[in-house]
């Protein structure tokens, strides 16, 4: 027999099978790299009732948790996880399989199931727009794959499995409908490259009559032909970059139709629009003609755009994770119905918790846009500039608006405005619009110094990561600060640009009017259409195309090819943690363990692994509370009390006595703080307030690339002509160094880079809300475009590095109260601590009469570190009630009032003695390091004169507020934190103290006095009862004599009284003895005297005996 374990009793023996392991696998993944470059990985959904169904694939429509798994959970009786708690479930789940040459072969997965082939998933969830309503954060949760059997079929003649593949659970977190799946190997079995997809929520999805998911917007038409893009030309695809889950394109010639994904058009959808229609066309809106066509798309995180003719409308989705109920539109709405409208414009950013789009108009409104705000899915528009259009600021009757561009960060428009001359030819000017400022000018004549080309202008596009706008349409102009002019001759004049699809991380893809591809290269992006595009490829053709020699040898020529890259490996090196800069959470879950040999799952453990996956990402969102827990971890709360139980789990688990057949690792569902990096750049990086990023660039030069000058007074110094240049879009906000290291023996060179920032560009901010953009390009000089790097899938440009940089005060980070410390140096300092009589162990309880000593951590949920706040803070009572149901928020004049030591109103409720105030002398500026808070209550306070409820004294909640806005200089972060506090025994007011002592006196004397008085009555009091006793017995024993008298005879009347007398007369001689005979005697007679007279005696007859 094993012994309770999964442990052999020979290390050694072990190690050797691991060793032969290794060698088998690494022989293996040599083999899969030739035999496996075709295979990919394949992901559908499937609701929990169609789990193990081939051929099944469902829509992401249904967002709620659901109570599928909670019976389940009741069985684990004897596990780590509370029975007690709620466990919910998701409505989808991920299966994975991979293909291999487009097809799915079950003999292959089942090959990679049997050599330890586990998929693992990491689903990160997009941040929403609305920061206000959702907590900006970078959150992924990893999760192993479980493998499934599928439903036998009756061609199934295997023992074990024919059809089988892998799943976990979908989760869905509130607040994101975009999630982004990646899928890559455990390192085990087969080679499979990692892949990535868009997995988002379609809220423009509902339920017909018969219960099937149906297209809201309009008819989905399942038979696509090619008649339907006969003649359609390219069109460029406009959204809210990162934050649209659906995506809309239109331009099918005479047809309502558009095509829709939640893919990012892995796969899409054709739609035929229900919208009305109409032709309202006017005197001021002219139009040669009416076409059903759909123009102008534009898709937000919530809500379509679409126009039609000079129409325009907008359907908002179904999205409960984001707006918390149902806001859907149910049909197409029109909006500027009296406008003629002739282009929509999209804002490629969110800004301060809402999305944009623009509208620009023609005919009686022309020089004036719609601008169009969208929150939470309710649309508005408002028609600027505010008072004058452009064109009557400009003189000009005959302008027009040709293009506008949001820049959100400034909250600014960018208006391509074309405007006539006297000569006819047209003059082109770029109008800056903003609230603050007005408007602002900068002039294209249309036909400048460097060119004798005229120009014409169709457009303009800003990049907030680089600052630069470009203005296009037969020549291509280029600014970095809105003023300078930078004319790009390489563009051909002959052709005129048609748009321009930007990734914003420094390329471009321009397509002509001629449907041509011009390719401004920065950085690799990969795709510029959704088909592939072998842009390295084309490169390196153009490159041995135009870079070749031929030398004569003998008879013949040789041909070879010059490789103008100057250098030969590129490596990325000493690359910092990667948490601390992306700011990326990340939970780990896997699937708990089961005892079924064969190593698949059952519809219950899957179940229970949902449910547990559901929990972890719950107890996420809650841990975003103001009391810290004296371990920052969210999943601490989860297994505190059963930590100390895990060896007795697990034994059970080694016996397989697990409850329900499974057994769960409480290590398994944790958060990791640890990730290492990857050797490449980040997708982007947060910079706090004098935060750096540094990295190494090692680079191997080509052939000889060294040489050795020599300086006047010092040895030979090395160079080399390989050198780097870094450009930064922002550098009156970061600075960038770089180091350079010469290895000669090596024939390399090392870069250090290290960017910084300078403390000059930001303010404070709530953690997350309105960060900076900017970017850092790392360039090897002489590297565009010659440089690649050869991969077993495609060649990939190398030379080229951006990074994305945010500056602000990262996602992430908090204030919290640190209850703990509070409590135990508020014991130190005070000698003593009092609890409230009933004590709640979320919320202590303080004493007033105690000094408060508030300590506050600052926590950072992304690399786990928690540490004591060192800053300046302001502390306000915002609210209170002397219960929790009666807490109230005070108004501004009453936070003054009751916070400000300027007060002269005899409201405050605390003061220090600290004396450092605000520029204003309005509040106090406390630190760590501060004396404690002194509770007042004076007599104007809310907390004065509390009436007590019961017996024990007063008790407060006071709504406490702290923030380190402006007062503290140490970061960019404006921490602000509110909680509660509770407070007992607060003073009564004189007053009410006076009524309550005379109240209590007089009660007290009053009981004195009647206990005094009860003692000098108590024997009259007993003599007069004795006295009415007898009185009372008297009066029973007369009616009780005249009674018996009625009834008996003369004779025995007498003879009773006499009895009676006796009795009467002995009782009270027993009871008074000491009396003297005379006077019972005198009774006696007395007694007599009061007697009726005896009736007449009647004989009866005398009668024999019968």
């Amino acid at each position: 027999m094993f012994p309770a374990g999964h442990a052999w009793p020979k290390v050694r023996v072990l190690q050797v099978l691991w060793a032969l392991l290794a060698v088998l696998l690494a022989s293996r993944r040599l083999w899969a790299l030739k035999d496996f470059q075709g295979c990919t990985w394949h992901v559908v959904l499937n609701e929990f009732n169609r789990v193990g169904e081939d051929g099944v694939e469902d829509r992401f429509f249904k967002q709620q948790p659901m109570d599928t798994v909670s019976k389940v959970f009741q069985t684990l009786v004897d596990s780590p996880v509370d029975t007690n708690e709620i466990y919910m479930g998701f409505p989808y789940f991920l299966k994975i399989n991979y293909l291999c040459n487009q097809k799915l072969s079950q003999d292959l997965v089942r090959m990679g199931h049997l050599t330890g082939l586990k998929p693992l998933v990491l689903v990160t969830f997009q941040s929403p727009v609305n920061f206000y309503r959702w907590k900006i954060e970078q959150l992924q949760i990893q999760m192993e794959a479980a493998p499934f059997r599928s439903k036998v079929s009756e061609e199934c003649m295997a023992e074990e499995v024919c059809s089988m593949s892998w799943y976990t659970p979908m989760p869905i977190k509130n607040g994101s409908v975009i999630m982004h799946v990646d899928i890559s190997s455990n390192g085990l079995g087969t080679f499979i490259q990692d892949k990535g997809f868009h997995v988002n929520i379609n809220g423009f999805l509902k339920l017909d009559e018969d219960d099937d998911i149906v297209y809201a917007v309009g008819e989905e038409l399942y038979s696509l032909t090619p008649e339907h893009f006969v003649g359609i030309s390219s069109r460029p695809l406009w959204y809210t970059v990162d934050q649209a889950p659906v995506l809309i394109l239109g331009g099918i010639p005479n047809e309502k139709y558009v095509l829709m994904t939640d893919t990012s058009f892995e796969e899409h959808s054709l739609v035929e629009l229900s919208i009305d229609s109409c032709w309202v066309g006017s005197v001021y809106c002219p139009h040669s003609g009416f076409t059903a066509t759909i123009y102008d798309t534009i898709a937000t995180e919530s809500t379509l755009f679409i126009r039609q003719n000079q129409l325009v409308y907008y359907f908002t989705g179904t999205y409960t994770t984001l707006h918390e109920s149902n806001r859907g539109s149910g049909s197409w709405v029109r909006v500027l119905a009296s406008e003629c409208i002739k282009k929509l414009c999209p804002a490629h950013f969110p800004a301060n918790g809402s999305e944009y789009v623009m509208a620009l108009t023609m005919g009686k409104n022309e020089g004036f846009i719609h601008f169009g705000t969208i929150t939470d899915g309710q649309v508005s528009f408002e028609m600027l500039p505010k008072h004058w259009s452009v064109c009557q600021q400009i003189a000009d009757n005959t302008c027009s608006i040709i293009w506008s561009e949001y820049i959100a960060g400034e909250q600014t428009v960018l208006l391509l405005v074309e405007t006539g001359s006297s000569d006819g030819s047209k003059i082109y000017m770029v109008i800056s619009y903003n609230r603050a400022r007005g408007l602002q000018f900068l002039m294209i004549l249309g036909t400048e110094t460097y060119t004798s080309t005229r120009m014409v202008s169709k457009g303009i596009s800003f990049n907030p990561y680089n600052n630069l706008i470009f203005i296009w349409g037969n020549f291509l102009l280029q600014s970095s600060n809105k003023e300078n002019l930078i004319y790009l001759a390489d563009f051909p004049k002959e052709q005129i640009i048609k748009y321009i699809a930007r990734s914003f991380l420094g390329n471009m893809a321009i397509v002509t009017e001629t449907e041509e591809l011009v390719y401004l290269m920065h950085k690799h992006e990969g795709k510029l259409v959704k088909r592939p595009m072998p842009v390295e490829k084309l490169l390196m053709y153009q490159q041995h195309t135009n870079y070749y020699d031929l030398e004569r040898k003998g008879n013949y020529s040789m041909l070879s090819f010059t490789n103008l890259c100057p250098f030969s490996v590129m490596r990325l090196r000493n690359l910092p943690r990667p948490q601390r800069y992306t700011r990326q959470e990340r939970y780990r879950a896997r699937p708990p363990s089961i005892f079924e040999r064969s190593g698949f799952h059952t519809k219950n453990s899957l179940a229970i692994y949902q449910g547990l996956v559901y929990h972890l990402l719950w107890l996420h969102t809650k841990y975003d509370k103001p009391y810290a827990d004296p371990v920052h971890d969210p999943t601490w709360r989860w297994w505190q009390n059963n930590k100390q139980d895990k060896d007795y789990y697990f034994f059970l688990a080694s016996n397989w006595q697990s409850a329900g057949g499974v057994y769960i690792d409480m290590d398994s569902y944790e958060k990791i703080y640890n990730l290492e990096p990857e050797y490449q750049l980040p997708e982007r990086i947060f910079l706090d307030k004098g935060t750096e990023y540094s990295f190494t660039i090692f680079l191997s030069a080509q052939g000889r690339s060294f040489s050795a000058q020599a300086e006047l007074g010092s040895a030979f110094q090395p160079h080399t002509r390989v050198d780097v240049g870094v450009v930064l879009a922002n550098p009156g906000c970061i600075e960038a160094l770089v180091k350079q290291e010469i290895l000669i023996n090596r024939n390399s060179v090392l870069f250090l880079i290290t960017l910084k920032d300078k403390k000059l560009c930001y303010d404070q901010g709530i953690s997350g809300h309105h960060l900076m953009k900017t970017s850092m390009m790392v360039n090897v000089v002489g590297s565009s475009g010659f440089c690649f790097q050869d991969t077993h899938l495609e060649p990939h440009m190398q030379g080229n590095l951006m990074v994305p940089v945010l500056i602000g005060c990262p996602p992430g980070k908090r204030l919290a109260f640190d209850i703990t410390y509070t409590l135990e140096y508020s014991l130190r300092q005070n000698k003593h601590y009092f609890d409230c009589v009933h004590v709640d162990p979320e919320m202590p309880c303080f004493l007033f009469r105690d000094i408060f000593y508030p300590f506050f951590l600052i926590q950072d949920l992304v690399t786990g570190d928690s540490g004591s706040f060192q800053g300046s803070y302001v502390l306000l009572v915002v609210g209170g009630g002397p219960t929790l149901e009666s807490i109230r928020d005070y108004s501004k004049d009453e936070i003054y009032r009751f916070n400000s030591p300027q007060d002269k109103t005899n409201s405050l409720i605390w003061t220090t003695r600290i004396s450092r105030t605000t520029k204003d002398s309005a509040f106090h500026i406390m630190s760590h390091e501060s004396p404690g808070i002194e509770w007042l209550c004076l007599e104007n306070s809310p907390c004065y004169d509390n009436v007590p409820r019961g017996i024990f004294s007063p008790e407060f909640f006071f709504k406490v507020l702290v923030s380190n806005r402006g007062v503290d200089t140490s970061t960019y972060c404006n921490y602000q934190l509110t909680f509660l506090v509770h407070i007992h025994g607060l003073p009564l007011s004189p007053k009410r103290a006076l009524f309550i002592f005379m109240v209590s006196t007089s009660v007290f004397v009053g009981l004195v006095i009647f206990y005094i008085i009860f003692c000098l009555l108590w024997p009259l009091m007993v003599k007069g009862c004795t006295t009415l006793r007898w009185k009372i017995n008297d009066i029973i024993a007369s009616d009780s004599y005249y009674t018996y008298t009625s009834i008996s005879g003369i004779s025995s009347m007498a003879s009773l009284r006499q009895s009676r007398q006796g009795s009467i007369v002995s009782s009270r001689i027993e009871e008074d003895g000491a009396e003297p005979r005379e006077a019972m005697e005198g009774q006696l007679t007395a007694l007599a005297s009061h007697l009726p007279p005896p009736p007449a005696t009647i004989t009866p007859p005398l009668q024999g005996p019968s």
